[in-house]
């Protein structure tokens, strides 16, 4: 287990750097890639520090551009000579209502949370088929590609999206042994990206920001919302070789929010 090594698109900040840490701990070399070079350098950091060992590395890169993400294939492959887990961790949403939703909010969304999607699976299952590894793929999705999301339009397109070319890719790479599945997950309450739309919810629903939670906090059956550390659970289990069997699923993580 210990030459394992795994690619997180996103692991730079918040919930990406939680699952690169975790990924480490498991043993994992680790291979840290944001849009931010330098967060991604800092999370590789004190993963370092942590295992006391170099056991992480950070690379830039711009998920949405397909030479940036041919060139960080390049350099992992060059760093770490195989891959055996990518997950996708990249993702943004900006929220509005659709009359008056930008074009350039939608686009880049689907940018975002599809495109990038797509360019890193197919770059990093061509270093999995190449060396014979039956390797891993997770998107970290969200609920918002199972059901609909007031006001987050280009948010839940691209999700829904993700759900349908995770799904392919399973098909295309099963010959291959690689399992690709997607994570969809609850309201991580406390992450950057939900205290972000606070206002704007606050707004939306008509109450004070300080009520905001409580009231997606209610919506769950259990009654909490998604922490990083559920996510890290669920994706130790798919990275693993217990879950070899399973592949194309969309796997809830929304404490019976979603249940299909």
């Amino acid at each position: 287990m210990s030459n394992k090594v795994a690619v997180v698109v996103g692991g730079g900040q918040t919930l990406g750097a939680f699952l690169c840490a975790g990924l480490a701990q498991q043993g994992y070399l680790v291979a840290v890639a944001d849009l931010n070079g330098e967060n991604a350098d800092k999370t590789a950091a004190q993963i370092n520090q942590t295992t006391g060992k170099e056991a992480a590395k950070g690379f830039r890169v711009d998920a949405t551009d397909e030479e940036s993400v041919i060139r960080l294939a390049q350099a992992v492959d060059a760093a770490f000579g195989r891959v055996d887990l990518l997950v996708y961790s990249a993702g943004v949403a900006k929220a509005a209502p659709i009359t008056s939703f930008p074009l350039k909010d939608f686009e880049f969304s689907v940018a975002v949370n599809l495109t990038g999607y797509f360019l890193c699976a197919r770059e990093f299952a061509k270093l999995m088929v190449r060396d014979g590894i039956k390797g891993r793929i997770i998107q970290i999705n969200s609920k918002s590609g199972k059901v609909g999301s007031k006001h987050n339009c280009g948010y839940s397109a691209a999700k829904f999206g993700g759900v349908g070319l995770t799904q392919s890719l399973a098909l295309d790479l099963a010959d291959n042994g690689i399992t690709v599945n997607s994570l969809m997950l609850g309201n991580l309450l406390k992450s950057p990206m939900f205290q972000s739309l606070i206002p704007q919810y606050a707004k939306k629903l008509g109450i004070p920001e300080n009520e905001v939670e409580q009231v997606y906090i209610d919506k769950v059956p259990l009654k909490r919302g998604c922490d990083y550390q559920d996510v890290l659970n669920v994706l130790l289990f798919y990275a693993s070789e217990q879950a070899s069997y399973c592949t194309g699923q969309s796997i809830n993580i929304t404490g019976g929010q979603v249940m299909f």
